[in-house]
């Protein structure tokens, strides 16, 4: 009986690394950051190996040790959300917010682009969606009318204000032909929308660039652009009125500039907690 409980437990233990082996060169070979691969083509995060691979991938700025840190930062500018309502409404809560807006948002989309892009494509925003449509349809419907509204020519210079990994800018440029620059605080949606732009041969067209949308005038010369556009992205503007005003500045005379964004309508009462819980929701994220 010693015996065989001996040659069982060696057994055991010999199956144990086995198993292990193998599952490490599955994980190596299949799942390791040196597999992953951006497909400007296709949903980049549309293969098992990707998103396992999803927080090693060589494109982030984020480094693994650093999320933890990223994470804390960007919950101390929302201290008390979803423990008391309306305790980010409040005037200081707000002004710190207003204060520290760049920390705030490029903390934010270092840590959520892959997963922005994992869940909803390459173009982060709502759209309306029609009775039979599906959701990719929708969306470009969305970016197509918008182009349209804009009067964008295939001759056009054209601005993507916020443009994020570059979903729109690609789409509207394929749609219209014109050459259209976006910029968006956060460097690693610069880095990834460039190579996404390099991938469909179009980045003589259309490429984007780090900067603040809310100092237009030091990055863009005046009247550059015949058309600009947002889409969901002045919401993190801290003061809309100089965002929209660089903005004016870039656009050539009688040019247009049009967008899509969150807005509080007037039924809003400040009074009712459930509608304050709904909008500081929305604006946590």
């Amino acid at each position: 009986m010693a015996a065989a409980d001996s040659q069982l437990g060696l057994f055991l233990i010999t199956a144990s690394f086995v198993t292990l082996f193998v599952v490490h060169v599955i994980f190596t070979r299949f799942f390791s950051s040196s597999s992953f691969k951006r497909d400007a083509h296709n949903n980049t995060f549309n293969t098992t190996a990707n998103v396992v691979s999803l927080l090693s991938n060589p494109d982030s700025v984020l480094k693994r040790e650093k999320v933890k840190e990223s994470i804390a930062g960007y919950e101390t500018l929302f201290a008390g959300a979803r423990k008391e309502v309306g305790t980010v409404t409040s005037k200081d809560s707000i002004e710190h917010r207003e204060r520290e807006y760049k920390t705030m948002v490029n903390s934010f989309y270092d840590l959520v682009t892959d997963f922005y892009e994992w869940g909803w494509g390459q173009s982060f925003h709502f759209a309306p969606r029609l009775l039979d449509d599906t959701f990719e349809q929708s969306i470009l419907r969305a970016e197509y009318y918008l182009a349209l509204r804009a009067n964008i020519q295939p001759t056009s210079k054209v601005l993507d204000c916020g443009c994020g990994v570059g979903g729109p800018m690609r789409n509207i440029h394929q749609f219209t032909g014109a050459d259209i620059t976006g910029i968006t605080i956060n460097e690693y949606q610069a880095g990834v929308a460039n190579k996404y732009c390099k991938q469909k041969n179009i980045d003589d067209k259309c490429r984007a660039i780090q900067g603040d949308f809310q100092k237009l005038t030091e990055k863009f010369d005046a009247e550059q652009f015949d058309a600009a556009y947002e889409i969901e992205a002045t919401c993190h503007s801290p003061d809309r009125r100089v965002c929209f005003k660089g903005i004016h500045h870039c656009l050539k005379k009688g040019s247009y500039f049009v967008g899509y964004e969150w807005v509080v309508l007037p039924g809003y009462d400040q009074n009712n907690p459930d509608h304050v819980r709904i909008k500081e929701g929305i604006e946590v994220g």
